[in-house]
């Protein structure tokens, strides 16, 4: 099995159809000792940023339906720790988190653009081993496709 690592591409397959899973591609931004935690990216959520009432004082911003787990906050992936503050890095000059006011504030000043940052609500998560199980079981394979690679 290839490793698995944050900035790699997992892709669901029909094991996983009829589920929320179905047709979904995950990049994980996280997997250690603690486990794995992904965002489904090729899943447009049904609201735009500006369409949330905490929010409304964004432009219009696309948002992602990132998973399943917890859908009651946003999450935000971004490659200006410049203009967004409190970011952690994760890998290849991408940051996971920051201040939501500062994220607004750049994409109302159109500061970033859209391949500069991802808002997701909600997230995929595993505990550790459970990935992997699911990759032998054949419900993910591992994508060739790689932010940490280009490939």
């Amino acid at each position: 099995m290839k490793h698995l690592k944050a900035g790699i591409y997992i892709k669901s397959t029909a094991a996983l159809a009829g589920s929320f899973f179905e047709a979904t591609t995950i990049l994980l931004v996280k997997h250690n000792e603690e486990g794995s935690i992904g965002f489904v990216t090729n899943k447009p959520f049904e609201k735009s940023l500006n369409d949330l009432t905490e929010f409304s004082q964004a432009k219009a911003f696309p948002i992602l339906d990132g998973g399943p787990v917890d859908r009651d906050h946003l999450f935000v992936l971004h490659k200006h720790p410049e203009l967004i503050d409190g970011g952690e890095a994760i890998f290849n000059g991408y940051y996971l988190g920051g201040n939501m006011e500062q994220v607004i504030k750049a994409i109302n000043t159109k500061s970033v653009q859209h391949q500069d940052i991802q808002i997701f609500i909600g997230y995929c998560g595993w505990d550790v081993g459970e990935l992997e199980a699911e990759i032998e079981e054949g419900s993910w394979t591992i994508s060739g496709d790689s932010i940490v690679t280009g490939k």
